[in-house]
């Protein structure tokens, strides 16, 4: 089975090698892409639709969840912010995207929704995620959302 074709079930299982850390309301992952780095998604666990399908307490660790993410990005990376979308168009589960923003973009880039972002950005081999260029980003993203959950999760 091929991990990408069932991110949640290929957490579960341990076989997703982008998780970051299992949290209440499902699994941090590192994204397929780096060209912010830092980039992270929550996977909504369990698999549901949208944030509308959960009952309120449940919405509640997952946006909570959402926000530690974007703790430990801020963290590590030291963005100039954190942008948070949850979207579900493409993927008709539960997720969000927890996007870091540098100073160092355009000023036009950094203004506009990171999806405007040339579509190379997404595919292009050198943007992917690859343990040997980002595991040590992983590793560090590991231990900051450690430590904030710990302080949050008591």
């Amino acid at each position: 089975m091929n991990w990408r074709n069932d991110r949640i079930g290929s957490a579960v299982q341990g076989l997703n090698p982008t998780v970051i850390a299992r949290m209440k309301s499902g699994f941090a992952v590192i994204g397929d892409t780096q060209f912010l780095p830092g980039y992270c998604v929550l996977l909504g666990c369990p698999r549901v639709p949208g944030l509308n399908d959960l009952p309120t307490e449940e919405r509640v660790d997952f946006l909570l969840d959402m926000s530690l993410i974007g703790d430990a990005v801020m963290s590590v990376c030291k963005p100039a912010r954190v942008n948070y979308e949850i979207l579900g168009n493409t993927d008709a589960f539960l997720h969000a995207h927890i996007f870091p923003r540098y100073h160092w973009e355009e000023e036009s880039r950094r203004r506009s929704p990171v999806w405007l972002y040339p579509g190379d950005r997404w595919v292009l081999a050198d943007y992917q995620y690859d343990e040997a260029r980002h595991g040590e980003l992983k590793s560090r993203l590991m231990v900051a959302l450690a430590k904030v959950m710990e302080m949050h999760y008591r």
